[in-house]
């Protein structure tokens, strides 16, 4: 959850980043790719270390800071999102195309997919951290998954 309630909004910036640093670094890597991601995680920290008293104010800081990760590292980084690729040779088993077709996937879809699917994140959390309707986050992950699915050859 990346909303403070009135009362928590007296948290100290090391305490925010011990609560929402690790959906902070999962939403922007989903987004961007493993160290890309990293990279606009620690950009949106320190914006929010540089702008604190302002930021926790705010009703959603998490997801006021995963857009400020998410434009510096857009503008920084123009070029496609790599995903890491895939060690046959270790458990679980994961199909080698399935990095190369997440990345192609469109953004949104990228993102709602790995979060839900990759990072264990419910609906509601995506809805709230994204700033969007339960129902837009439903319908990107079901537009996502049967691109995936296209993608990968696999039939219901």
């Amino acid at each position: 959850m990346c909303v403070l309630s009135d009362e928590s909004k007296t948290v100290s910036f090391t305490e925010f980043v011990t609560l929402f640093e690790t959906g902070l670094r999962q939403s922007l890597t989903a987004t961007f790719g493993v160290e890309r991601g990293k990279d606009a995680a620690a950009e949106a920290l320190a914006y929010g270390w540089e702008h604190w008293d302002r930021v926790r104010a705010m009703d959603n800081p998490g997801g006021y800071l995963y857009r400020v990760g998410h434009d510096r590292a857009r503008r920084a980084f123009r070029r496609s999102v790599r995903l890491p690729g895939v060690d046959s040779g270790r458990l679980p088993w994961v199909e080698p195309s399935l990095p190369k077709a997440v990345a192609s996937l469109p953004e949104q879809q990228r993102i709602v997919v790995a979060l839900l699917y990759g990072y264990q994140w419910s609906m509601s959390e995506v809805a709230e951290y994204l700033g969007v309707a339960k129902g837009t986050v439903q319908t990107h992950a079901e537009r996502g998954l049967a691109r995936l699915r296209t993608k990968l050859g696999v039939e219901l």
